[in-house]
């Protein structure tokens, strides 16, 4: 039995939810594709899908092995891609998406420099807040701060973390006694982002490891950072922006860490393409370069 072709076809299976739609996007028979789950099936000693005439599920052992499949296949994916790639010259015309704040304060400044390195690229960068159909819109790459995991069909890349927190003016601190708790927020004026993934709902965790839910009042909502920061250093309000937003207005004093003790989750930048298989070298490269731009952990990743 050939494992590698049996993972790759019960993986499909898995996706696909239905042998018949695999066996189409394998390009093979059900019968064929039949054989190789039950050959697997014999191979390890356990069932791993439970059969009816309209419905699959995977059993125990299915579900452990089908994650362990899915990185296998994406790691001979792109260890084929990476060889594939590796002797092609870099170049043409590399589409781009990042959030607006995020790429004006910690992106525009590398664009440069890779530029110099590869002349031969056309960079084309559009900063959209918004999250975006990378296939539907026709980016190459997408760079993103998020909690949210990516879609099943795209590749992530860890680039860094940033914290986030909760945070306000010292004019507004004049006004209103800062919380000490994240209770003490439902009382405050709250500054709201319009794209945040639980909304006017802000989760923290106590100093005990206790997951807290706060629903605050939001009379203010944008859905560009930039615009929140002003708000609040205006002091109408307090905002729970992530790190890499305020971390000057921090350092300078203009804004206020408030909460310390409780955390909020943290978010991730990456970096997002749609495949492994076919990685073109311009890709690659931009990744790798972006890699090695935040490998030195920033400033506002320590706050």
């Amino acid at each position: 039995m050939d494992r590698l072709r049996a993972f790759e076809v019960f993986a499909t299976v898995v996706a696909k939810a239905s042998f018949t739609k695999a066996a189409d996007a394998l390009d093979t028979s059900p019968a064929n594709v039949t054989r190789y789950v039950n050959e697997l099936e014999t191979h390890l000693g356990t069932r791993l899908l439970n059969r009816s005439s309209r419905k699959l599920s995977l059993t125990e052992s299915g579900t452990a092995l089908y994650e362990r499949c899915r990185a296998i296949l994406d790691d001979v994916a792109e260890a084929e891609a990476l060889a594939s790639s590796a002797a092609l010259k870099p170049r043409g015309r590399l589409r781009i998406n990042a959030g607006v704040t995020f790429g004006i304060k910690h992106l525009a400044h590398l664009w440069p420099t890779f530029m110099q390195k590869y002349p031969e690229i056309d960079l084309d960068i559009d900063l959209i807040d918004r999250v975006v159909d990378m296939v539907e819109e026709g980016y190459d790459l997408t760079i993103r701060v998020s909690a949210a995991a990516s879609p099943t069909d795209h590749v992530t890349r860890k680039l860094a973390t940033s914290r986030n927190i909760v945070c306000a003016a010292p004019s507004y601190l004049k006004r209103h006694p800062a919380p000490t708790s994240p209770a003490d927020l439902a009382t405050h004026a709250c500054l709201g982002f319009s794209y945040a993934a639980t909304g006017d709902e802000w989760q923290f965790t106590d100093p005990a490891g206790k997951a807290l839910r706060v629903k605050v009042n939001c009379a203010f909502h944008t859905n560009n950072g930039d615009t929140l920061r002003e708000v609040a250093l205006a002091g109408h309000g307090i905002i729970r922006p992530a790190a890499f937003l305020v971390d000057e207005d921090l350092k300078a004093g203009r804004l206020v860490r408030l909460l310390p003790d409780y955390l909020l989750a943290d978010t991730d930048l990456l970096a997002i393409y749609p495949s492994r298989r076919h990685l073109s070298a311009k890709v690659r490269v931009m990744v790798d370069f972006l890699a090695a731009a935040f490998r030195e952990t920033p400033s506002w990743a320590r706050i």
